[in-house]
């Protein structure tokens, strides 16, 4: 047999034609390779409090457009936000979290918010783990549903959906205090 088509020569050239030069691009694993169990659906309900007023806000201007001021809508408004998640709807009550990301109002036509933001929790089983929320908030709703896109920590690979309900707004301020229920599959 040559030196070419020797059993050895065959069996390399098999390797590279199969998996290529050793990088893969994708490849299937196994739930129980990457340590998950069982999935679970779990229900969180905190309040969500959005502070634009004061020495302290927790939520400020970063950017708008030039209709901004003119819109009745405020349409290209974008605030960045950095919002305590609590317990309680009051403002001393246990903070269990962070809503860290942007909004930004996103209709012509009505109050309608583009949100971008992650649950960061500081608090119990879930302390250091996140939650991805991106989704439109049509503020003028009772309630408004958003979806959960994903997560870390103990709530990676999740899924499901808020629920954000106004609990106060202060029309002087501008301060805000939302009602959130949260419904997520998570390993």
């Amino acid at each position: 047999m040559s030196k070419l088509c020797s059993p050895l020569f065959l069996l390399v050239l098999l390797s590279i034609l199969t998996y290529g030069n050793g990088h893969e691009f994708s490849r299937k694993l196994s739930k129980k390779a990457m340590g998950l169990k069982r999935e679970k659906l779990s229900h969180l309900h905190f309040y969500f409090h959005d502070i634009v007023s004061g020495k302290n806000p927790t939520a400020v201007k970063i950017a708008e457009a030039a209709v901004t001021n003119r819109s009745a809508t405020g349409f290209g408004l974008t605030a960045m936000i950095d919002d305590p998640l609590t317990v309680g709807p009051e403002a001393n009550s246990k903070i269990v979290g962070r809503a860290q990301g942007i909004y930004a109002q996103a209709s012509i036509n009505d109050i309608g918010l583009l949100m971008v933001l992650n649950f960061v929790f500081v608090e119990g089983k879930y302390n250091g783990s996140s939650l991805s929320v991106l989704g439109r908030n049509s503020v003028m709703s009772i309630v408004r549903e958003m979806p959960i896109v994903g997560g870390s920590g103990l709530f990676r690979f999740s899924r499901g959906y808020v629920q954000a309900k106004t609990h106060t707004f202060d029309f002087k301020t501008g301060d805000a205090v939302v009602e959130y229920n949260v419904y997520v599959f998570h390993y």
